[in-house]
């Protein structure tokens, strides 16, 4: 058994597993961290933008090629950003033929939004299973992606500051952040989008799935987001397990499921939490009070975010808090070209949902606050900015708006529009995308800026315990997961299971050894060629040795 490495960040996983004579693709992240190098997008002309200088080495004298790939970068208080579109990060390529992957499975809609880059852009065959949120919930990601970063398409393209000549001159972590540049692409089309998701076949929680009679493969609840799962794979003798992104805390997903993954051969991990020293609840509420007292000096609030997923959370939990702090009139906007379909979804889905909110479908009632909210009026959800009326808006005001990298959307907006005054407030709630890094292009700001990461995936305890009741025979994880987080030894993974690990560009051999396999023998062979099931080789076409023989005839 082999497994492939094709992503450098576990929290945006892409690996392939060889086993059993098939090729299996598991999830296929696209890594938006990169966008981060590049200058921010504003939906209309910005004097402060496009009046940037160019950035210039500290050394004094450069080659030419050099000065000249520095035309294709603006200096922003010091630092180095790319004046071009952004580009993200795609799964390697070059390590192996992907165009031989049997099936992908994808996991939840954060790790399928490199999909396209595979269906479309290469020969790929193969199937693509995924249950129906996470189909849809993706579809609502990559048509935000694609919206942005259509919305003001640059005239040229710029590539020539991806020259490694230049790396050195520049300062040591936008060297990091663009080491892998060359791999980088700009996003796909819309039509790429439909065409990909057209593959996808919807699966169920528990529904297995067969693989050329080789592998069976069952998607079970991860808990982490609306039909997320981990996936479990077996043959007749052995198992593997995919625990990707997971969560034991009782929010609104259906909670995780232990049993089925079990006394695996090997468990693969990826996914833990990106902020092991907070705790959600305690981010949310910090979330929830640096709101009220900028809403209550008369300021509004910003809030970059994606359209699914946690945002739930912070409909229902801001509009309570706001409530009993006598600022139940202020309004609530969602800004986002999906904004329709990601409230109308999340309100259907309620077998994907805890029992809690299962419960209240039946009664009848909506399963999420934010139903109540958009009926009385508290909540409007508009597709762009272009869309609010001067007597829509009023402020104080809570928006939430993408993109959380403040690289595009309509977020960039906001922050031009309310970045000048110290009332306002940007609050960072998702994990993603360093926040400092993400403000850099802005600064100097007099807005306060607020962080308050949420993130409901597995911590490092709570993995250690889960593995120790989960017994797997091996352990596969990401080498970052070894290593202690600031001298914490709490920190990091530590188990009892032989534990291999992993990195981008790398192939890992598992050392599972099969010790029994499954063959069906036609009974016309066993009539035309007799043999004793106490012997240890028969002649089937080949030699066949091995330790023990099942016979059934029909």
């Amino acid at each position: 058994m082999k497994v492939y490495c094709l992503s450098g960040d576990p929290n945006q996983p892409c690996l392939v597993v060889k086993f059993k004579n098939t090729t299996i693709m598991l999830d296929c992240a696209l890594g938006l961290t990169s966008a981060l190098a590049f200058l921010p997008v504003p939906l209309v002309y910005s004097a402060r933008l496009a009046s940037l200088p160019v950035w210039k080495p500290k050394e004094s004298s450069v080659p030419p090629e050099i000065k000249a790939a520095c035309q294709e970068l603006r200096d922003c208080a010091g630092e180095p950003f790319v004046d071009g579109i952004s580009e993200f990060s795609v799964p390697e390529t070059g390590l192996l033929d992907l165009a031989q992957v049997d099936v992908i499975l994808l996991s939840n809609y954060k790790c399928m939004l490199a999909l396209p880059f595979i269906t479309e852009y290469i020969a790929f065959k193969g199937s693509v299973f995924a249950t129906e949120p996470t189909l849809q919930t993706g579809r609502q990601f990559m048509e935000e992606l694609v919206h942005f970063t259509e919305r003001r398409p640059k005239a040229k393209i710029p590539n020539r500051w991806k020259n490694p000549e230049l790396f050195k001159y520049l300062p040591q972590h936008f060297r990091d952040l663009i080491k892998n540049s060359a791999d980088w692409r700009q996003c796909y089309s819309m039509q790429n989008v439909k065409s990909s998701l057209a593959r996808v076949q919807m699966v169920n929680f528990g529904e297995k799935l067969n693989l050329f009679g080789c592998v069976e493969l069952m998607a079970v609840s991860s808990g982490y987001c609306i039909g997320s799962c981990n996936w479990v794979m077996q043959s007749s003798h052995e198992k593997i397990v995919y625990l990707s992104g997971s969560s034991t805390l009782t929010t609104h997903p259906k909670p995780m499921e232990h049993s089925p993954l079990r006394e695996s051969d090997v468990l693969i991990l990826t996914g833990l939490t990106q902020t092991p020293t907070t705790d959600p609840d305690s981010m949310i509420g910090e979330f929830c009070l640096s709101a009220a007292v900028t809403l209550q000096n008369g300021g509004s609030v910003l809030v970059p975010c994606n359209p699914s997923g946690v945002i739930y959370d912070l409909f229902e939990c801001l509009s309570a808090h706001l409530d009993n702090s006598g600022l139940g009139q202020i309004p609530f906007y969602f800004v986002s070209p999906v904004a329709d379909s990601s409230l109308a979804y999340s309100n259907i889905f309620a077998e994907w949902l805890s029992s809690s909110k299962q419960n209240k479908v039946y009664l009848p009632e909506e399963p999420f606050p934010h139903a109540f909210l958009t009926k009385n009026g508290r909540l409007k959800r508009y597709s762009n900015i272009q869309d609010i009326g001067n007597n829509d808006f009023k402020t104080p005001c809570v928006v939430f708006t993408g993109h959380p990298s403040l690289r595009f959307g309509d977020v960039v907006h906001f922050i031009e529009l309310w970045g000048r005054s110290g009332l306002n407030t940007i609050i960072f709630t998702e994990p993603d995308f360093p926040y400092l890094e993400a403000m850099a292009p802005f600064q100097p700001l007099a807005m306060k800026a607020v962080y308050c990461p949420i993130d409901t995936s597995l911590s490092y305890s709570q993995v250690n315990k889960l593995i120790a009741d989960l017994k797997p025979r091996h352990l596969l994880l990401a080498e970052k997961y070894t290593h202690a987080i600031g001298q914490r030894s709490d920190l990091a993974i530590s188990v009892e299971a032989l534990t291999l690990t992993y990195r981008r560009g790398q192939v890992v051999k598992i050392p599972v050894k099969r010790q029994f396999e499954q063959i069906e023998i036609d009974k016309k062979v066993i009539i035309e060629h007799p043999f004793h099931l106490d012997i240890t080789e028969a002649t089937i076409y080949k030699q066949l040795r091995c330790k023990e023989i099942q016979i059934s005839c029909c």
